[in-house]
């Protein structure tokens, strides 16, 4: 067999590209439909609407105009007008502080949605072969949703965002051999210049969010087309007419997609919407007019990025400064702890299905008959966690335990090392007793429901 018709055989287990298939004859589970996935897509269509408003009045130049607006301690002073656009967004544009605020939490929620949706994934076995493909997509679509996060962060040009934003900078410039051409690509050279706005602005608003709608477009492609899992039966079901067996997997029993899911899918795009309005009308937001334009003669006293960068300023926390070279390539501890370990825990992620290799599955898992799987999701959360605790080192040092970080890094660091393989260790052994045995397994796997394949559409009342 050729390596071509290898790789084609492959897809075509998993997304039956002989078969056509339309979406309205899809079923979704009513009970264990994944909402979180709609969460994630309702908030990149809200972040794409607030973003089209505030672009109409965002400037990305670094270029220095004289302010005349609302804010009384600037009126008259020369800051850059990047700077002074989101102040006229935020006090003088009708609207403005709230979309503003509204695009804020609509884009970490977006980011807490993906990360949410991907653990439950995770756990219920919901990975498995046939739909490792739509695991990686969704592993690039949490990597685009940060660096959306990312370059949108900088936008504002105040002392706080630049300074935090130099962070990546030098991230990238640490990269052996083409870091100084990266740094010219994506900042436009020495941080921050005068193409550092306007290429962040380019990568904001175009490039990764085209990305993410493309990452969308081919995940929910892969949805429609295979299968929708569904949690296991208990026992036989009656759907509509007919007695569909436990263990029948051509079958999906749940909502047809129209008008039953539609209606649930437009119940939780009101809801997300309401919840980000809350948040908007009620919660603050980075305050520029605090922290004042860029001024590279001055730093902040506190600067950290958003919480879910946090875990990758840990790494550079605590580790070393080392530098060495191999060969022409110049090694150090900004490149190892801010490119090669966040890049090998996103690697991790996306080749986990295919480290947890199944025979074609059908209904999720319970995490608790998953020993081993379910101790190395605890492991790994606890890294996580552990790691976004390190890039709070001064904070917990400072303010918690009345020290000094040299105390506490050592701490840290141990408990980096340690504690994850502690936790999934006893996770381990707490379930493996419970663990079915193979021969009691039965098939298990991925992510919804839908009545797919040779097997007429049998979109029941949704009862299971």
């Amino acid at each position: 067999m050729s390596r071509a018709k290898a790789v084609y055989d492959w897809f075509d287990t998993r997304l039956d590209l002989e078969n056509g298939q339309t979406f309205l004859g899809k079923a979704f589970p009513a009970e264990d439909s994944f909402l979180l996935g709609e969460v994630a897509l309702f908030c990149f269509l809200l972040l794409i609407l607030s973003g089209v408003f505030l672009g109409f009045f965002f400037e990305p130049s670094t270029s220095d105009v004289e302010y005349d607006g609302s804010v009384q301690k600037f009126q008259g002073e020369e800051m850059p007008e990047a700077f002074v656009s989101v102040l006229h967004i935020t006090y003088d544009v009708p609207f403005g502080m709230f979309i503003r605020r509204l695009h804020h939490w609509a884009a970490h929620l977006f980011v807490a949605s993906i990360g949410l949706h991907m653990l439950r994934v995770f756990f219920t076995g919901a990975y498995r072969n046939p739909r490792e493909p739509n695991w990686v997509v969704g592993t690039g679509l949490a990597a685009l949703s940060m660096g959306a996060a990312y370059t949108g962060y900088a936008l504002p040009f105040d002392e706080f965002a630049a300074t935090a934003t130099s962070i990546g900078y030098n991230l990238t410039i640490s990269i052996p051999l083409l870091g100084d051409f990266l740094g010219q690509v994506v900042f436009g050279g020495e941080f921050p210049s005068s193409a550092t706005i306007p290429r962040l602005y380019f990568l904001h608003v175009l490039v990764i969010p085209a990305a993410i709608a493309v990452g969308l477009a081919v995940h929910m492609a892969i949805l429609i087309r295979q299968k929708h899992t569904e949690a296991p039966r208990d026992g036989n079901v009656t759907a509509g007419r007919q007695t569909v067996d436990e263990d029948d997997d051509d079958i999906i029993i749940g909502l047809p997609a129209f008008p039953n899911q539609a209606a649930v899918s437009a119940v939780v795009f009101f809801v997300t919407a309401a919840t980000l309005s809350a948040l908007a009308g009620l919660l603050p937001v980075h305050n520029v007019a605090e922290y004042g334009p860029n001024d590279p003669a001055s730093t902040p006293a506190l600067i950290m990025p958003d919480w879910f960068l946090m875990w990758v300023y840990g790494f550079l926390k605590l580790l070393p400064q080392i530098s060495f070279n191999v060969g022409p390539a110049h090694i150090n501890g900004e490149f190892v702890g801010g490119i090669v370990l966040p890049g090998l825990v996103f690697a991790a992620v996306a080749v986990w299905p295919f480290i947890d290799r199944t025979e074609p599955t059908h209904f999720t898992a319970d995490p608790l008959d998953r020993a081993w799987q379910t101790g190395v999701g605890v492991a790994a959360v606890a890294f996580i966690m552990i790691a976004s605790i390190a890039g709070m080192n001064n904070i917990l040092a400072d303010q918690v335990l009345g020290t000094t970080t040299n105390v506490v890094n050592p701490i840290l660091t141990a408990a980096l090392l340690v504690v994850p393989p502690v936790f999934g260790g006893i996770t381990y052994l707490l379930l493996r007793d419970g663990e079915p045995t193979p021969s009691q397994e039965g098939d298990v796997a991925a992510d919804g429901g839908s009545v797919d394949g040779e097997t007429d559409s049998t979109d029941s009342e949704g009862d299971r």
